[in-house]
This record gives structure tokens, sequence and C-alpha cells, in this order.
């Protein structure tokens, strides 16, 4: 087995985990975004994949959140927004006694730091464009703050110069704005807050989401969207199309990831070298 193979069989084990507690407490999720498109295309992981995705309406998301941490085995730990020392605006399921390392210092070394599934509400989108272009930059605001909060590192000037200009910013009415209290009758959601990078990408008919189906992944029935094949059309345009190496290469979240080692262990190397001479000390 190879070390993506690894990573791979623990992000199994986490999704398998928290289906068992949705599944106890009537909470429906979906495989989403590029968890979903390896569902369709592969029976599984992309192959060069490192990641794990799902989605919730904000509904149910918040019922997620608001269970005990006793539902969960001992060995896994929701990361929850607003989670001590976890700045972003969606949660994480962790694997404790893990590590996954990314490519950036994290400010607060006390963060959860375990291999993990990312878990994303969906809100609901104003019935205007007008009105979900201005939740998407809301999303924008609240993202690039948080991901300063975070420690996120970038080559970007571009990026670099919106997050300083978002640091002083409150984030409280770029969140509202984002929920829209006004859109509960919207018959469309959006997945801003999980990163989506283009506003008309992120935004979904409702319905898509409260129909579902199971699909093999992994040789584990995991629930997708009913409309599963619409879903990844209006995310990828042709999803059945492979990717070239250089687009794959892309893909890759972890820097380090370590299976059998608690995060930890490796607490105060990644902020004294250079990421390089780190990375080059832990192989």
């Amino acid at each position: 087995m190879t070390a993506l193979q690894e990573h791979q069989a623990v992000l199994l084990e986490l999704l398998r985990e928290l289906d068992r507690v949705c599944t106890a407490h009537n909470i429906p999720y979906v495989l989403f975004a590029g968890t979903a498109l390896g569902a369709a295309r592969h029976r599984g992981f992309i192959p060069w994949d490192d990641d794990l995705d799902v989605a919730l309406l904000r509904p149910d998301y918040e019922r997620l959140l608001a269970l005990d941490d006793g539902c969960w085995g001992e060995k896994y730990f929701l990361q929850r927004e607003f989670s001590p020392h976890w700045p972003l605006h969606f949660s994480k399921l962790r694997k404790n006694g893990t590590t996954c390392l990314e490519k950036y210092r994290p400010k607060d070394e006390r963060s959860h730091r375990g291999i993990y599934i990312d878990v994303f509400p969906l809100d609901n989108a104003a019935p205007t464009a007008a009105g979900r272009l201005w939740q998407f930059a809301a999303s924008r605001v609240v993202l690039a703050k948080s991901l300063w909060e975070r420690g996120y590192e970038t080559d970007s000037a571009t990026k670099k110069l919106f997050m300083t200009l978002c640091r002083p910013l409150p984030i409280g009415p770029f969140l509202r704005a984002v929920n829209r209290p006004g859109a509960r009758d919207s018959q469309c959601v959006h997945s801003f807050l999980g990163g989506t990078s283009r506003c008309r990408k992120g935004v979904f008919p409702r319905a898509w989401f409260t129909r579902r189906k199971t699909a093999d992944f992994a040789g584990f029935r995991a629930p997708v969207s009913q409309e599963n094949e619409a879903l990844l059309t209006a995310l990828y345009g042709d999803y059945r199309r492979l990717p070239t190496a250089e687009e794959r290469s892309k893909k890759r979240h972890a820097m380090l990831v370590d299976t059998r080692r608690d995060y930890r262990e490796y607490a105060g190397r990644q902020e004294t070298l250079p990421i390089t001479e780190f990375t080059r000390n832990i192989r």
C-alpha cells in the first residue's frame, strides 16, 4: 500500500464514522465536490486525490454540530466552526493520533492537525443574481480573514493584499450576509463557505440535496445527490474527462501525512525550519 493509499484508507474510515453518527441521528448528508466526482468516475477516490468532502444543508449541519462529543468514537474529533483554535467557517472530522500538515505554518499550534475530512454547510442562496453576487463577495471576505488567522501562505500578491485589507474588518456582518436569513424560502443553496472560487459554480437547486441515492465509494455505499451527474456537470463541465498530469499535481492538499504518529509530535518543528528543509528532514 502506498502512502497515499494509507491516507485514503483513513479518510474512508472517517467517512464511515460520519455515516454511523449521521445515520444514528437521522442527519442527511451527501458526498460533495471531488469526492462525488470520484464516486461517479472511479467508484471511489480519484486515484491522486488526498481529501474527502461531504456537504449538508445548513439546518442539518447545525444539528450535526450540536451533537455531544460523546457521539463520536474516542478515536475521532469533530473540529467545529468556532471550536477553540479553529478560525474557518466549516468543520472537519479528524482522527486522533494522526498527522496531516498542510503547506503553511499555523498561527495557533494548539489547533488539531490530524487527518481529516471536510464537512461543508450549504446555505440559502439569495433569489436574485445581484443578491448571490453579494453573498459570494461577503464569503470572500470571510474566507480571506479566516485564512489569514489560520496562517495561510500564498505567493500571490493579489491574495496577500486582499487578506491584509480584510484583516481589520469585523466578520459578523459578512457572515450574516453569507447566511442570508432573508433567503430562507429560496429554492437554491450555495457552497461559498466551502471555498468555491466562482459565484455561479457554487449555486445549486435545493432539491438536489433533499433527494439522495447511494453510490459505491471504495466498497462503501455512500449517499450522493439524486442529481449527482447534474451537480458534477455544474461544478466541472465534462467531469468524465481525466485531467492532465500537471492538473493532478495541483490537487494535493497535504505536505506531510502520518497515519501512525500524533500531530503533536511534530509541534514546533515546522515553525522553526523553512518548509523545504522541514519536509526533507521528516521524510
